[in-house]
């Protein structure tokens, strides 16, 4: 059962606090004819009681009460339960105290008087984050003890879906099935499910089928006998040996010779093999995981891979999202990459403008992550300053920036052109942070009127 599911099906607890006791009830009633517990509190002090006896799921406060405001269980609340929604309710005319209530924490407001089944369904839908936002940290500080690496990042739906379906499957020695374009991550979530199974402590070895020469895999994988072929004058472990009681992970599954995947077959069925020129038969006990980035569907249907072999590994299959499908995930990750990088290069870690990020936003990420991140440790190896600038980003294809920053056509002309624009962008960009985004200052240091100067921010995008 998912953390959503069980958090609704054993009736969260919705502590309501507000001064009218008509309201109160009437919010009880309206939450309990939801399936919701509800507690009230008519005063602050009475509402920061029963948030520190514990229980409470979310909060709904009215921000004017008899012996205070609902700061006061604002700030309480998110103190001691830093995930915990707390939504308040004002009137008309203090909108903007609503406001600031939010950017200190609140998860929304709303305005008296209400639809109170509006109120139901935003408390639905915080719960929801609530729970989605407690299983990514539990899965991060799990990541995190186990690869060796700052986070996991991601907080799109998209790839907390995956990471429910890793949480699920990691438990299990069912064989899993990644799929998703190159970049996407797939030896990461790979890793990800075999450090949070029962063989964590045991080896995870990773098989690169397309990265190896057919004429080797096999040895690669299973291992040589003495005298199996000229050369071999001593035994060889394979991988699927190395890898007994741990995690066998077959990257590009696809490319495998059809040859070689008859004797996959069988280890999957019977956990055993026999070395290459051996004769002797090696039982192993291995959980695999197999990625893909092409469609093994089709190669099915081609004949270039076995039907029953398919089978086998689909038992649990994961399909990762490209970049461009959890585009919600681009910024995070680059400002993760840049922290990164900067601690590798001894630098500053600058920020991240505007500007820069709707370059980001607006690529295409053809290379997914991986390209994400070889982009963004070029960037820092290229700034000097304090601001990531997006000259420090050479995109090919379809990029937004790619025209500014390659050089398009084959003329001298069209070569100039887009080398003066490269150059002109940094040296407005340069001059606005000299003078901490004062125009004026910096249509000075450049010689351009205010005018032309605007004009120029319009045109490269620029908001310093």
């Amino acid at each position: 059962m998912s953390g959503k599911l069980k958090e609704l099906i054993e009736k969260p607890t919705v502590l309501i606090v507000e001064d009218k006791k008509s309201m109160a009830d009437m919010l009880v009633k309206t939450f309990q004819s939801e399936g919701f517990s509800a507690r009230t509190a008519y005063y602050v002090r009475d509402g920061l009681a029963i948030l520190s006896g514990g229980g409470i799921d979310a909060v709904i406060t009215d921000m004017r009460l008899p012996d205070g405001e609902g700061f006061e269980i604002l700030r309480a609340a998110k103190e001691s339960f830093p995930l915990m929604p707390v939504i308040v309710m004002t009137a008309f005319g203090s909108i903007e105290v609503a406001v600031r209530a939010v950017k200190d924490g609140a998860y929304d407001f709303i305005t008296k008087p209400f639809d109170s089944e509006h109120l139901v369904l935003i408390i639905k839908r915080a719960l929801e984050d609530k729970s989605m936002q407690r299983e990514n940290i539990v899965l991060k500080k799990e990541f995190s003890k186990y690869l060796k690496m700052p986070d996991i990042v991601g907080c799109s739906r998209m790839w907390c879906e995956v990471m429910e379906k890793v949480a699920k499957i990691a438990p299990l020695k069912t064989t899993v099935l990644l799929l998703g374009e190159s970049g996407t991550g797939k030896e990461v979530v790979a890793r990800a499910i075999h450090y949070l199974s029962p063989r964590a402590k045991e080896p995870f070895v990773a098989i690169n089928c397309a990265a190896i020469s057919k004429d080797l895999v096999e040895n690669e994988m299973f291992g040589h006998d003495r005298g199996a072929f000229t050369g071999a004058s001593e035994v060889k472990l394979g991988k699927f040996e190395l890898g007994d009681r741990g995690t066998i992970f077959l990257d590009e599954i696809g490319d495998m010779e059809t040859v070689l995947q008859s004797k996959l077959l069988r280890v999957l069925q019977e956990n055993e093999f026999e070395r290459v020129g051996g004769v002797k038969t090696i039982r192993v006990n291995v959980r695999v995981i197999a990625a893909s980035n092409k469609n093994v569907e089709n190669a099915v249907r081609n004949g270039s891979f076995r039907e029953d072999l398919y089978y086998r590994l689909n038992v649990f299959p994961i399909i990762l999202p490209s970049l461009r499908q959890r585009r919600e995930d681009i910024i995070p990750l680059a400002r993760h990459f840049m922290k990164l990088f900067s601690q590798e290069m001894n630098k500053e870690e600058p920020a991240i403008p505007e500007d820069v990020e709707n370059v980001l936003l607006q690529h295409d990420w053809r290379g997914n992550v991986r390209e994400l991140c070889n982009a963004m440790e070029r960037a820092i190896i290229l700034c000097d300053g304090k601001k990531i600038l997006t000259s420090h980003f050479v995109f090919s294809g379809n990029s937004p920036y790619a025209a500014s920053t390659d050089y398009p056509g084959t003329s001298l002309h069209d070569v100039t052109q887009s080398a003066i624009r490269v150059v002109e962008r940094d040296k407005i960009e340069e001059a606005l942070q000299q003078t901490h985004g004062n125009k004026s200052r910096a249509a000075e240091l450049l010689k351009v009127s205010y005018k032309t100067l605007l004009t120029k921010i319009k045109e490269y995008g620029l908001s310093l």
